[in-house]
């Protein structure tokens, strides 16, 4: 599979690579810095939309099930790049930090190579995957200690 299309056509291939892009947007710059630094050789990569930043509407509603309504609108970062191979990766992030959505991108397009592939599975992915499952367990647990069993007491008079 040399294209990403053929690999989201392929079972199993779309969920992956969904998987992939929001590990890639929920890593801090620094998880995707040092690996990028690591990388020997560099790939050859061309820029094919930014990096550039704008605003995106998010919408929200009440309850999970109401009518959508505009809740206000957030800053991203959005990068798309192409590289020599012809893998085209696409990164985004909350927030102004163009450098990361570019690296986002760049991986994403590493991912979808097979001979770079593990690299970005083991050096990239999984300390992000790490970090994100520790800060799950950690909350589980601080709201774990707040919570109260209430149990009705029967009174003896019927």
């Amino acid at each position: 599979m040399d294209t990403a299309r053929e690999m989201e056509m392929t079972p199993g291939g779309k969920d992956e690579r969904k998987r992939v892009v929001d590990l890639l947007a929920h890593a801090d710059r620094a998880e995707l810095s040092a690996p990028w630094e690591n990388l020997q050789p560099k790939p050859e990569m061309y820029p094919v939309r930014g990096p550039e930043t704008g605003l995106v509407m998010v919408r929200g509603r009440i309850g999970g099930g109401g009518a959508p309504f505009n809740l206000g609108e957030v800053t991203v970062s959005r990068a798309t790049v192409r590289l020599a191979s012809g893998a085209i990766g696409h990164g985004q992030s909350l927030g102004t930090d163009r450098e990361k959505a570019k690296l986002a991108a760049i991986f994403d397009a590493l991912w979808q190579q097979p001979e770079t592939r593990d690299f970005v599975e083991n050096r990239v992915l999984a300390p992000v995957c790490a970090r994100i499952e520790q800060h799950k367990h950690r909350n589980a647990e601080e709201a774990a200690a707040t919570r109260v069993d209430f149990f009705t007491m029967v009174r003896g008079d019927d």
